[in-house]
């Protein structure tokens, strides 16, 4: 640590920042139950994830993980279809472990928060109601009852970690719950859905392609607000719009 020379901002807003200082990454968030279940998350799940070097609330000091990221919402992947299905293989290794002690978002929450931000997006007119109306009609698809399993809840591409075509860690467990298996599927191939074969090829069980298209529609829907309230821009080339504009 003596030796940095930088420091390096990964993310930041109003709610949680993440800096990089050498090889560790410094996460700060407003709400310590955030970093309580990532760390709980962590302990539990049986896929790599980064060494917890110490934790003060609120802050989580995370070792970095050897690789880089699986790909970047609004970039072409790099990583080989290999990688792709090896990260599949890991989430399903994720749904056969036991669920964690704490619940997950009910069916009548996400509901109701599809609602709102639709509701939301028309009367702003962030974006025009035909597509509004048509990808909730989609959406409505992933809103049914599932068998709960241990969901990452953020599985972002930017947080799976490989190295050629291996899986070196998962990163962000704050979302860490129970809840639906085509979730962390859809979360993770949002923005890349050429690479959804790969990814159901090496998670090894048929899912209901129809469910993963709503869950991306729903995803994109409901975190534009979110997005542009924290300074982010979800109608960048292959970014939330675009997901939303390719369903119709």
């Amino acid at each position: 640590m003596a030796d940095v020379q930088e420091i390096e901002v990964v993310v930041a807003h109003s709610e949680r920042a993440t800096v990089r200082v050498g090889n560790v990454f410094l996460k700060i968030d407003s709400d310590p139950d955030h970093v309580d279940v990532e760390v709980a998350a962590m302990a539990l799940a049986p896929v790599p994830t980064p060494e917890v070097l110490w934790h003060n609330p609120p802050v989580l000091a995370l070792a970095a993980l050897p690789g880089r990221a699986l790909g970047h919402l609004g970039e072409p992947s790099t990583a080989s279809p290999r990688a792709w299905a090896a990260a599949g293989a890991a989430v399903r290794t994720l749904h056969d472990a036991p669920l964690p002690p704490w619940p997950g978002r009910s069916l009548d929450e996400l509901a109701t928060r599809l609602d709102q931000e639709c509701a939301w997006l028309i009367a702003d007119g962030a974006l025009p109601a035909d597509l509004v109306t048509r990808n909730r009609h989609i959406a409505e698809a992933a809103l049914r009852p599932w068998t709960p399993v241990f969901t990452h809840g953020d599985l972002q591409v930017d947080h799976v970690f490989v190295d050629g075509d291996e899986v070196t860690g998962v990163l962000d467990w704050s979302e860490a719950s129970r809840g639906d298996a085509l979730f962390d599927l859809a979360i993770l191939t949002l923005g890349h859905e050429e690479h959804l074969g790969d990814v159901v090829a090496g998670y090894g069980a048929d899912v209901d392609l129809d469910v993963i298209r709503g869950w991306w529609s729903w995803r994109s829907l409901v975190v534009i607000r979110w997005l542009a309230e924290h300074g982010f821009d979800p109608s960048a080339p292959g970014c939330e719009v675009d997901v939303l504009r390719a369903r119709m």
